[in-house]
């Protein structure tokens, strides 16, 4: 339904996150579930929800426990909202949380539902580890058994590999390689230089730790588990600390990309309230910014293009939908999965070659203004919980949109399986 004929306004009108910590480290005890609910509670107080009901939250992980199946409901339970608001869980590997703040924006801009919430946490330090599939056939058919012998006769299969765990990774089924190797060759195919992608990542601390001393994200983090602040950063880190790094997924001598400019596995959580103009003023709330159109695109990261290119083709398309350029843009939250893949990307659009063949334009999309670029830091030092990264970056720039008080923002996120998905942002 379409509220006189047309879309309704989709408006952002809270973000909360609690602090991102490197795996095993502040939050090694905790869930998905503890790490989902502190970041809705913080929402929930923020905006004076408690006991409110909502039209929808939907949520995610990209890595959790079978046992989390309805993690969303759960979450939503402990978080102080009324039981009566609905939950579903999703997943779009990195772009888990950005997908889901699609969903709830359709869901508004439709006159399905007044407001709503999206997000997404992840825990690398409880993460499932589960045992060869061998075992697992033994117990199910020890537990399908109807008779004595069937329950003792399986564990004649029983062999010492059995028991070796088979921990979780990032890497592609499809490929045999993970993100890191996967990146390695789109740096050689971009021709990315070390420095450059070391001087990024030094932007990206140096930013983040100046945010924080402005106390420009008290209104967003939430403190959790005694910590204030994203652990991650580096004060003290220097160009020549960086440098003298070395290379962690290709060590034959070619590899670029170090622990210091890559992200680090993270544990997280975020969430961002939408809602329609009308909602907020019945609750006083005031607008920070409004989602006005998004984007998902894939691509054959197999035979043609690189794992996490596909941000290039997704901001494309989403600027040939709008009539827009890439230079119409106040600020640019675009995930820095890896410093490569963010120059990658940035140089995909200035190349005269790609945009033609791959993008289907006449010219290149051009260069960006880097000043305008994770103005308040990035993945790199922030840190990367999966399916929180998102609702991080929608979150970031509705407040940077509401403080300028007009302008547009760009926000993009890469994602596993060579997908991407982006969006549009404007000032209330």
């Amino acid at each position: 339904m379409l509220h006189d004929g047309r879309a309704i306004k989709v408006a952002i009108v809270g973000g909360s996150r609690i602090p991102f910590c490197r795996a095993h480290s502040a939050y090694r005890n905790f869930s998905n579930q503890d790490l989902m609910t502190a970041a809705l509670s913080g929402l929930v107080n923020n905006c004076d929800l408690k006991g409110q009901t909502l039209g929808e939250v939907a949520l995610g992980a990209v890595i959790k426990h079978s046992k989390d199946w309805n993690l969303a409901r759960e979450s939503v339970i402990d978080s102080g909202l009324s039981m009566r608001t609905p939950a579903l869980d999703l997943q779009r590997a990195c772009g888990t949380s950005i997908e889901a703040t699609i969903l709830i924006a359709n869901k508004v801009a439709l006159g399905q539902i007044e407001a709503g919430i999206a997000g997404g946490t992840d825990s690398i330090s409880d993460a499932p580890i589960v045992y060869p599939d061998g075992y697992r056939r033994i117990l199910l058919d020890v537990h399908s058994s109807h008779s004595l012998l069937g329950r003792i006769s399986p564990w004649f299969r029983l062999r010492p590999q059995h028991f070796i765990p088979e921990l979780p990774g990032v890497t592609e089924p499809r490929t045999g390689l993970s993100m890191g190797e996967s990146t390695e060759i789109t740096a050689k195919e971009w021709d990315v230089p070390r420095e450059h992608q070391d001087q990024l990542a030094l932007s990206s601390h140096i930013k983040a730790a100046a945010a924080y001393d402005a106390d420009w994200y008290e209104s967003l983090v939430v403190p959790f588990a005694d910590v204030e602040e994203d652990n991650n950063i580096r004060r003290d880190t220097t160009f020549e600390k960086l440098s003298a790094l070395k290379p962690v997924f290709d060590k034959t001598g070619d590899g670029t990309m170090t622990a210091g400019n890559s992200t680090p596995l993270t544990d997280g959580a975020a969430a961002v309230l939408l809602a329609s103009d009308d909602w907020a003023s019945r609750k006083n709330l005031p607008v920070m910014a409004y989602l006005t159109f998004a984007k998902a695109a894939a691509v054959d990261f197999i035979d043609k293009d690189g794992l996490l290119m596909a941000p290039a083709f997704a901001v494309s398309d989403m600027l040939k939908q709008t009539d827009m350029q890439l230079q119409d843009f106040d600020f640019y939250e675009i995930h820095e999965a890896f410093a490569a893949q963010t120059i990658a990307t940035l140089k995909a659009w200035q190349s005269e070659e790609f945009c033609r063949k791959r993008l289907g334009r006449n010219k290149a999309l051009g260069p960006i203004d880097l000043s305008r670029l994770n103005t308040k830091g990035g993945s790199i030092a922030i840190g990367h919980p999966f399916a929180a990264t998102g609702a991080r970056v929608i979150g970031t720039m509705a407040k940077l949109l509401q403080e300028k008080g007009s302008g547009r923002g760009l926000v993009s996120v890469c994602t596993a399986g060579g997908m991407g998905v982006c969006a549009i942002m404007e000032a209330a």
